[in-house]
């Protein structure tokens, strides 16, 4: 099989695309586009700020372009040609049209457009696919695009998968370096052929963030960037709900001169109660949204997790408040290397994490 994939903006391919009156364009809110993750419809395009938001076709042609216009020069997308990872598009500010795949086999292939960066990075404006060769659309089944299983993900930059593909050992913020795709939970969504929802940002924490926002009052937003947007939960119940969070707790409440300290706790650390007691509250909110979700309270696996790490305790406390069977806990192993973790370290999470499901919930 040839593959022929470019990164190409809409003036370098007008003139293919002019010279074939067959070109089709699907629209972002054509129904037989899969969306996973919160993807904001109600505009004239489709927007894209979470980590791992994706937009899949099912189509029978030879090749397929996506237009975009990011709100920022720092996101990033993989392009996934049936299953596999071929290209990373850097979206510009400018509307323009990508080609993502051309010269393909005659058949039935897939292509997802899949955001690798978190909402810190902007947004993008998602327009639709089109192709200058003319494509038959695949409507959604069980066999194109409707998967049985939901998994959703709230988490930090280990959820996120900020720097992992940063080798250099400076743990960079840059887009470029980050990709959710191969994180521990879109690795484990893959495995289980599941749904992927993640609500994940680099800093944040149940108690505290590096930053004024913490996660119980950004978990219900569409836009993750604005209080007013909310998210409807009756457009995506997931089968199982991952918390991974408190990495950034346990460094900021003993950093009583950070101002979101301050901010969070005036001149006193929270007690033990306090934090038991917002891990808690926090899951009572997920659970009154999910009532029947399987729930696994994680955590890791920076230092958090570390041999004497009273947080892996916390956790375990706040759970065994709850008289339910559908409420487990996974600690993540101390991956003990600087910086956030990198490929080789989120398979080990997400190794983990699929054994755990598969003993636990019997998948």
């Amino acid at each position: 099989m040839k593959l022929n994939i470019l990164l190409v903006p809409f003036f370098l391919v007008f003139f293919l695309i002019s010279c074939d009156n067959e070109t089709k364009t699907i629209s972002f809110d054509n129904p037989n586009i899969v969306y996973q993750g919160r993807v904001d419809l109600k505009s004239d395009a489709a927007v894209f700020s979470w980590p791992g938001t994706s937009a899949t076709l099912y189509f029978d042609g030879t090749s397929v372009l996506a237009t975009l216009k990011d709100l920022d020069t720092a996101n990033y997308y993989n392009v996934v040609v049936d299953d596999s990872l071929i290209l990373k598009i850097h979206s510009d500010t400018i509307k323009q049209s990508y080609l993502l795949a051309s010269e393909l086999p005659k058949g039935v292939h897939k292509v997802e457009l899949f955001k690798r960066t978190e909402e810190d990075k902007g947004k993008t404006l998602f327009y639709g696919f089109e192709s200058p060769d003319g494509i038959k659309i695949i409507p959604p089944s069980r066999t194109h695009g409707i998967k049985n299983r939901k998994i959703e993900f709230y988490g930090n930059s280990i959820t996120c998968g900020y720097a992992l593909e940063d080798s250099s050992g400076n743990d960079s913020h840059h887009g470029y370096f980050e990709n959710n795709y191969l994180t521990y939970a879109a690795i484990t969504a893959r495995h289980f052929d599941a749904h992927y929802s993640c609500i994940a940002k680099s800093g944040i924490g149940i108690l505290v963030s590096w930053f004024p926002i913490i996660m119980p009052e950004m978990y219900d937003r569409l836009n993750p960037a604005d209080s007013t947007s909310k998210w409807d939960f009756n457009q995506y119940t997931p089968d199982v709900v991952v918390i991974n969070l408190f990495q950034n707790d346990s460094w900021l409440v003993n950093m009583p001169e950070h101002e979101q300290f301050k901010h969070r706790f005036g001149n006193a650390a929270p007690d033990t109660t306090t934090i038991i007691a917002a891990y808690k509250n926090f899951v009572i909110s997920i659970r009154n949204n999910y009532p029947n979700a399987h729930i696994i309270c994680a955590l890791g696996n920076m230092d958090a997790t570390r041999i004497g790490s009273p947080w892996p305790g916390y956790i375990q406390q706040a759970i065994t408040q709850f008289n339910d069977a559908k409420i487990y806990t996974c600690f993540f192993e101390f991956k003990n290397s600087p910086g956030h973790p990198k490929l080789k370290e989120q398979q080990v999470m997400a190794d983990q994490l699929i054994a755990f499901i598969k003993k636990e919930l019997k998948w």
